[in-house]
């Protein structure tokens, strides 16, 4: 589907909901990546070129979802279970809202997030004025927050909770997604894959009434969908990556898992694409679900790339994912981890030696890998202000490169940051989560 044609079906799905999509203004920044074709493109003035610290906001815990920008505040969420609105200026806290006790790192077999409380990027409503976050609280409880911007008022609160296995084994790291109507909410496991979890989506409406649809990958156990970048909205469909699932052999029969999946906003399954090689990634965790599938536009149509642990890139039909071995054409690239940043027919990908640059060819099918960045730099990208915005987690740098060739352009120590940190650059400023809180930068 061309893009056009994609934001046509968009708003008539949301007018069979009884919604007129309220515009979100363009200096915000009120989902991953911006807005939910996962683009990572920020505001192309003023240039970016140099990096200094503007104010660093020590919050109460980790943040390990990126932070939003709506108007003259920016939101954050932290692994304490509170949501906080700073003043995009200062870094003064505006109001806070404390929404449960978290899960203490004693009380899991499994998993590297401690104390485990709001892990998720949260999603903005025009329409409602609320931001959504899922918490995770004592006991393993999901409950999806909806915070009056605002104000701080917390008007939403209802269980979310994944549709098998043990609630507790469940993470919800993947960034949340509000669309006609509805707030989409993937799930996973936590590091090491342990206990009874089911990848799966759930959606609720963002008017905090009526029933809860639910989507699970139909594998006994695993197929988490966790990738931070969450699921991308092509047309009238969401796209998730899924993770490696319980089946490893043809034997056993494929379980769904390792894939890329096509839900419709009811949450049925209507595509979906997997390696011929999918016993294998199941067996060896060398599965897609690291990615999150990313839409390309160009002369010849609209295309996903998706890559994953194993390191081969796949270009998808997101009309027709062909289902085990269907992909347009394949090739060696990265393993990548979290979102890519797109511009026109250029990925920068979230390597994990270091981010890179892929271009695809729409109407040749033909996936050419560019230049490599810092082997460090290994966080989610976002491009904006010319140069492209990237975080090497490990040694708390956030880095400026050029497009062009990946050289680099500025650096700047912001402290420890989470795995997969992502930028956020909204309204002349860049904003970063870490394990303390929020540090904004100017450029």
């Amino acid at each position: 589907m061309r893009r056009s044609a994609a934001v046509l079906a968009a708003a008539l799905v949301l007018a069979a909901c009884g919604r007129d999509p309220a515009p979100v203004p363009v200096d915000d920044w009120p989902t991953y990546h911006r807005d939910n074709a996962r683009t990572g493109i920020g505001p192309s003035a003023p240039p970016a070129t140099r990096l200094a610290k503007a104010w660093e906001a020590r919050l109460d815990g980790a943040v390990y979802g990126q932070p939003l920008v709506i108007g003259t505040r920016v939101l954050a969420a932290t692994e304490n279970d509170t949501v906080y609105a700073l003043d995009a200026r200062s870094g003064a806290v505006l109001w806070s809202a404390h929404v449960g006790t978290p899960v203490p790192g004693s009380a899991l077999s499994c998993g590297n997030i401690d104390p485990l409380g709001i892990t998720g990027t949260m999603a903005y409503d025009a329409q409602t004025k609320l931001a959504f976050a899922v918490a995770e609280t004592t006991g393993g409880a999901h409950t999806l927050i909806g915070v009056d911007v605002g104000s701080g008022e917390v008007r939403l609160r209802r269980a979310v909770e994944p549709p098998h296995g043990d609630r507790l084994a469940h993470q919800q790291r993947a960034g949340l997604t509000v669309y006609a109507g509805r707030v989409y909410i993937a799930y996973g496991g936590h590091a090491g894959d342990c206990g009874k979890y089911v990848g799966s989506v759930v959606s609720a409406p963002t008017s905090g009434g009526g029933e809860l649809q639910t989507y699970a990958v139909p594998t006994p156990r695993e197929g988490g969908i966790w990738s931070p970048a969450g699921g991308v909205v092509i047309g009238q469909q969401l796209y998730y990556a899924v993770g490696n699932g319980e089946s490893t052999s043809s034997t056993t029969g494929f379980d769904g898992s390792d894939t890329v999946i096509a839900l419709d906003h009811s949450l049925r399954r209507t595509g979906y694409f997997a390696p011929d090689t999918w016993a294998e990634d199941n067996a060896g965790d060398l599965d897609l679900g690291s990615m999150t599938p990313a839409l390309v536009s160009g002369p010849g149509g609209d295309r996903i790339f998706i890559a994953g642990k194993r390191g081969v890139g796949y270009l998808l039909d997101p009309a027709n994912l062909g289902g085990i071995g269907g992909q347009l054409a394949k090739r060696e690239v990265c393993a990548p981890f979290g979102g890519a940043a797109v511009s026109g027919t250029t990925l920068f990908l979230p390597c994990d030696d270091g981010v890179r640059a892929v271009t695809v060819d729409t109407a040749s099918d033909r996936i050419t890998v560019g230049w490599h960045g810092p082997d460090g730099a290994t966080g989610s990208p976002v491009l904006a202000g010319g140069s492209l915005w990237v975080v090497d987690v490990d040694a708390g740098v956030l880095h400026l490169l050029d497009p062009a060739n990946g050289h680099e352009r500025a650096r700047l120590n912001i402290g420890r940051a989470p795995h997969f940190a992502s930028p956020t650059v909204a309204r002349g400023h860049g904003y970063v989560g870490t394990l303390t809180g929020v540090v904004a930068v100017g450029y």
